[in-house]
């Protein structure tokens, strides 16, 4: 299954991380660049990838993508990836430093929101993300429940 289109211009879409929204509280977002090898890139341009359980970590001045699970691309024989290696992210020094700054001093969390393609090169949204409580969950699935509804009654009224 090949990478999804957007509607951007210039960007494929090739998976999402669903569960970062509902566990998270999702403050600032950053894009950020992968440095990849070429079955890497291979097998994310025919979809094949996994932000589940993934999460960025900050370590000695330098950004990396943690727990992504890239499969290994099918005709790439001996010379394959790991595919859950960790990979370098391509951020700004002054980001990178504002990034170790929240997670340390006020316990936020680095988290992949999607993957895609843009322009042509493998990117990565990240997000600035708080944990939320089970409560909180709660109340975000009965905001949405309650704007479904709403939804609904207006759209049999017309």
């Amino acid at each position: 299954m090949p990478a999804k289109k957007s509607t951007a211009a210039g960007e494929q879409i090739i998976c999402f991380n669903r569960q970062a929204r509902h566990n998270y509280f999702i403050d600032e977002t950053y894009e950020a660049g992968l440095v990849l090898v070429g079955s890497e890139v291979k097998s994310l341009r025919d979809g094949k990838a996994n932000l589940t359980d993934s999460y960025a970590r900050v370590q000695k001045g330098e950004a990396f993508l943690i727990n992504t699970h890239i499969s290994p691309y099918a005709g790439a024989n001996q010379f394959n990836h790991e595919p859950t290696r960790p990979r370098k992210l391509l951020l700004h020094a002054r980001e990178i430093e504002r990034l170790t700054g929240k997670t340390k001093e006020r316990g936020f969390t680095l988290v992949p929101l999607k993957l895609y393609f843009k322009n042509g090169r493998a990117k990565v949204e990240l997000g600035l993300a708080r944990g939320k409580k089970l409560y909180d969950k709660r109340e975000t699935l009965r905001r949405k429940v309650a704007e479904r509804e709403v939804e609904r009654s207006l759209k049999s009224r017309n």
